[in-house]
């Protein structure tokens, strides 16, 4: 990616705008979203990239989607990069979220709203399994990923409320260096598709 230094802040900033006022359930279903524009679209990074900066997400505080635009600009084009995606991603948000909260206020009640609001719900569980397809895909490679999930899902399943998700990134990363130990220090290839080898080329 050769992109000048002073033109990439803005086009973070455009990218993420767009990207914003679609970020629903919480931020996971901007995930999808997120790799479509910076993988697909722009060719900015990999999906393995987006995939790795997705998970850094999640062990801080804050919505996902918010996290994730933040370390994206920044591996792009440092703080610059990092203010302006971030930016991008919440002034949207806020103006809607806004207007939604007047909007609400005065419809409180209403029956086409609550239908409405109703009817999204199972939308944003799509993109959501959408987005955990399209990571798993980078992220499950061989026997040990896959154990390493079926032990996350498990925990989180049955784990709650004790199990915090912190405690199981920090388990899945611990089992990810002794797997690697035990590999002789070899850590598995990760798939990618012709797309994403034509671009890495």
């Amino acid at each position: 990616m050769n992109e000048p230094g002073f033109k990439l802040p803005g086009k973070l900033f455009v990218s993420f705008l767009k990207i914003g006022p679609l970020t629903f359930g919480g931020g996971y279903s901007s995930v999808a979203l997120i790799e479509r524009e910076v993988v697909d679209r722009r060719h900015w990074l990999s999906s393995e990239d987006v995939a790795d900066l997705c998970a850094v997400a999640q062990t801080v505080p804050g919505a996902i989607g918010a996290n994730a635009a933040t370390l994206i600009g920044y591996r792009m084009a440092g703080v610059r990069g990092a203010v302006a995606a971030l930016a991008g991603m919440l002034l949207p948000t806020f103006a809607i979220v806004l207007a939604l909260s007047m909007a609400f206020l005065a419809g409180r009640g209403n029956p086409k709203v609550e239908a409405a609001l109703t009817a999204m719900r199972p939308a944003v569980v799509a993109l959501i399994v959408y987005a955990a397809y399209k990571v798993g895909r980078t992220a499950l490679v061989d026997w040990i990923t896959v154990l390493i999930f079926v032990a996350a899902a498990a925990a989180m399943l049955l784990g709650q409320p004790l199990v915090h998700p912190l405690l199981v990134l920090a388990g899945g990363a611990a089992a990810g260096i002794a797997a690697m130990r035990l590999n002789k220090g070899r850590i598995p290839a990760r798939r990618s598709d012709e797309h994403e080898i034509e671009y890495m080329i």
